[in-house]
């Protein structure tokens, strides 16, 4: 797998937009509508990064929509608490009524709201729910998922984990087309870095998402 330099998803949007067929020089500055879907704190991390780069004038995109689990009881209370998601859009002022949290990502009324969004592309990070086929059809570059590891290595749940419970030398983010296998999809791109034998999961999960969108060339 080659080693791609980030940030991955402002390589990906280059890419997508050297590819596309050549429109109006109207339509080819304008931005890109990206729907983000995620849930708990590390998602919110990489949300915060996109909401931070889509801000800026010659960005490639925008965030359109927050897609993220509903409210959850949490604490002894058992208080319904939105996700650090939704807490984090809402803090950086996103639009409450754009910030979806369907039960399953397959109900219509959620499918019908995605469609009014006109998404582009959707990106996932640790989201927490299947995505339909029906929910795939709907962006038309596709979705891409942001997973913690150099796939094909440490498919599906705690790819952390088990990367450092497996002693790994090096590990890193992968950015993947999702299919309806469980990250099976083609790679798009990567970025590594080394372990340190006395790393702790909580700094591996911050240089995934530091690797992911702050590093430059």
């Amino acid at each position: 797998m080659a080693r791609c330099s980030p940030p991955l998803l402002r390589r990906f949007f280059c890419c997508a937009a050297k590819s596309a067929s050549a429109t109006s020089a109207a339509a080819s500055t304008k931005k890109k509508n990206i729907v983000f879907l995620g849930s708990p704190q590390v998602a919110a991390s990489v949300l915060d990064t996109l909401l931070a780069a889509s801000s800026s004038p010659d960005s490639a995109f925008q965030v359109a929509a927050v897609v993220t689990q509903p409210p959850a009881a949490k604490n002894r209370g058992r208080k319904l608490l939105p996700s650090a998601v939704a807490q984090l859009a809402l803090e950086r002022g996103f639009p409450g009524d754009l910030i979806f949290t369907p039960e399953r990502a397959g109900e219509e009324s959620f499918l019908s709201d995605l469609k009014g969004v006109r998404p582009e592309l959707c990106v996932t990070a640790a989201y927490g729910n299947i995505l339909p086929q029906r929910f795939l059809d709907i962006p038309p570059c596709g979705t891409i998922n942001i997973h913690p590891s150099l796939l094909p290595l440490y498919r599906g749940a705690a790819p952390v984990q088990r990367a450092l419970q497996d002693g790994v030398a090096e590990t890193g983010v992968s950015l993947a087309y999702t299919v309806r296998a469980l990250d099976a999809g083609p790679v798009i791109a990567c970025e590594r870095f080394s372990v340190d034998e006395f790393i702790k999961f909580e700094c591996t999960i911050i240089l995934l998402v530091w690797c992911l969108s702050v590093r430059e060339d």
